[in-house]
């Protein structure tokens, strides 16, 4: 057996003739560090999807659509407490600020917006630049209804027997607001709009603090995305 076993070594030592049988051993340890590139390769690649993730959402965020949580009253029953809704940022960049529209603000750079202490706000916008906002008379059924220029404003969106105190305007100079209205109420100047929380008793607006300015608004309610049950376009 001795023999044998010093035989078989002697023999092993000699290179053999033709191909060299792969060795499972240095197969084994030639795998070890192919391992390492694919794990990092995948590390790499989940990053660059993280990061692309994260500049996607923060280009969105920023020039085109942003969420918005409602914390009051202010506009309901169009928007509910605690009612989720997506603002788009470009409208404005393409059309006109419209009649009706709902739009979110910046509390700057009106003073009586800033001393809410609201960063955010939401209202409907009202009055356009140039037009007089205003109480549509003073007897007992028409110091509650919004005139503009004169006109009655039909607004659908209000619950029926919707009243809109517009005292609050009268005779006083606000932030945006012109002060040769012939009817005592808000004659808004160029570049801002007269906005009103559809809630008019539990609402403070542009009544008490005045119009916003443009460049103020961040963009247009479109779309109320939470509660589900109440998902829908604006």
């Amino acid at each position: 057996m001795t023999d044998d076993v010093a035989a078989t070594t002697a023999f092993a030592t000699v290179p053999p003739e033709g191909p060299t049988p792969p060795d499972t051993a240095d197969d084994t340890r030639s795998e070890r560090p192919r391992k390492k590139p694919r794990i990092s390769r995948t590390v790499i690649e989940w990053g660059i999807l993280l990061v692309a993730a994260i500049v996607l959402a923060l280009i969105i965020k920023t020039f085109l659509f942003q969420a918005f949580y409602i914390p009051s009253e202010s506009m309901v029953p169009t928007l509910e407490v605690g009612d989720r809704v997506l603002v788009n940022k470009l409208s404005y960049d393409l059309h006109a600020v419209h009649r009706g529209d709902i739009v979110v603000f910046e509390a700057e750079p009106n003073p009586g917006w800033r001393n809410t202490g609201i960063t955010d706000l939401v209202k409907r916008v009202i009055g356009l630049p140039g037009e007089t906002v205003a109480a549509c008379g003073s007897t007992p059924d028409l110091a509650n209804k919004v005139c503009i220029d004169g006109r009655e404003v039909t607004e659908s969106y209000l619950p029926a027997g919707t009243v809109t105190d517009m005292t609050q305007i009268a005779g006083t100079k606000k932030y945006g607001c012109a002060t040769d209205s012939p009817e005592n109420g808000c004659t808004v100047l160029p570049g801002h709009y007269f906005v009103m929380g559809d809630n008019r008793t539990r609402s403070s607006d542009a009544r008490v603090h005045g119009a916003i300015k443009r460049s103020s608004i961040v963009g247009r309610v479109f779309v109320r995305i939470w509660p589900l049950d109440r998902l829908g376009f604006l």
